[in-house]
């Protein structure tokens, strides 16, 4: 579901900057959680705040988040969905208050409408997390732009930069007027906030938001794939690593950068488990994994969630993934295994 950024430019840091963020699986939680209230906040969109379970014992607390953080929701049906964690946050940049909001998508994969349809308040949920692949960066100004269920991770991020002192502004696009989550809440940030609906103003005005360059500023953006491949085509001139997107699918530029290394099978040693498996082209490196028996955190299998990172020892990635940055895919030391290759037909991972 998401798009990394890349190093922050000169900038001056916020007062929460050196606190952790939990992104790996070492900091993980999976449990139950209970839904605590369940809300409509658009059309179309419920939020819902999930507790800890009680169970038969003492709860045990939800784990700190940071904005930009989000957890991963594994429905009865067994399909397992990634949603944003949007509640408030503390003085310290951190909150144990886990919301989501939900926006039901009739022509998905069901997993919306099944929470839509079946999960009221009392239930409990799967879930597993947090997991931040868009963290807030230090900057002395930050571009928000957000379309439609877009701004849920946006608004932790909004509250962070106000607490900060920061200078910040959000223009954040939708359908209509009443399709926008969360208004009331941003209304009180009063003219940072530029509400765009569409059938009222048309498309976003992206060239008089953002502006020239601006060295000092960051860019922070969420929603459909046209909005954020028109917020990365209008900052292609800024200082690299000043945007920074969050996708909720993958790119349509993600696949093979080779194409011939599509169809053949690739060799990959597991040096950890002492085990070397032949992947065929059209299995997964993932499911071959799996399938010999290595357990690993896996979810989205589209090469945006970021689960199933996995270190590279030896051997030269195919990257198709959605959520490494060039710096990162340059580095070749990681890869997401559920969707990348290699590209010398073998790969040494540490698993």
């Amino acid at each position: 579901m998401t798009s990394r950024s890349a190093a922050a430019p000169d900038t001056r840091p916020l007062g929460t900057a050196e606190a952790p963020v939990p992104t790996r699986r070492g900091a993980e939680f999976e449990g139950t959680a209970t839904v605590r209230s369940r809300q409509t906040v658009a059309d179309g969109v419920v939020s819902l705040e999930l507790a800890p379970s009680t169970g038969d014992g003492e709860a045990e607390p939800l784990p700190l988040w940071q904005p930009g953080a989000h957890i991963d929701v594994v429905l009865p049906t067994g399909v397992t969905r990634q949603y944003s964690l949007c509640g408030p946050i503390d003085a310290a940049g951190h909150s144990t208050r886990w919301r989501i909001a939900v926006l039901r998508e009739p022509h998905g994969r069901g997993g919306s409408q099944w929470i839509h349809d079946h999960v009221q308040e009392g239930d409990e949920l799967r879930v597993r997390g947090p997991r931040n692949n868009f963290p807030l960066r230090p900057a002395a100004r930050y571009l928000f732009v957000g379309g439609g269920i877009g701004i849920t991770p946006l608004l932790p991020m909004i509250a962070e930069a106000e607490a900060a002192g920061a200078e910040w502004s959000l223009l954040y696009g939708g359908r209509t007027h009443g399709s926008m989550a969360f208004l009331p809440e941003l209304a009180g940030y009063g003219e940072r906030v530029s509400v765009r609906p569409q059938d009222q103003y048309g498309l976003l005005d992206l060239a008089g938001f953002l502006g020239d360059p601006d060295p000092s500023a960051l860019v922070y953006c969420c929603g459909p794939a046209p909005l954020i491949d028109a917020v990365e085509a209008y900052c292609a001139t800024w200082p690299s690593g000043s945007l920074n997107v969050e996708r909720f699918a993958a790119a349509a530029s993600a696949g093979p950068a080779d194409g011939a290394a599509a169809e053949q099978p690739i060799e990959v040693e597991l040096r950890a488990s002492g085990m070397t498996l032949t992947v065929p082209p059209e299995l997964s490196v993932l499911k071959a994994v799996e399938e010999a028996g290595v357990p690993v955190l896996s979810s989205c299998e589209e090469g945006i969630c970021g689960s199933c990172e996995t270190p590279v020892l030896d051997g030269e990635v195919d990257h198709r993934d959605s959520l490494l940055t060039e710096d990162e895919r340059a580095a070749n030391d990681t890869m997401l295994i559920c969707v990348s290759r290699a590209r010398g037909g073998r790969l040494v991972l540490d698993l």
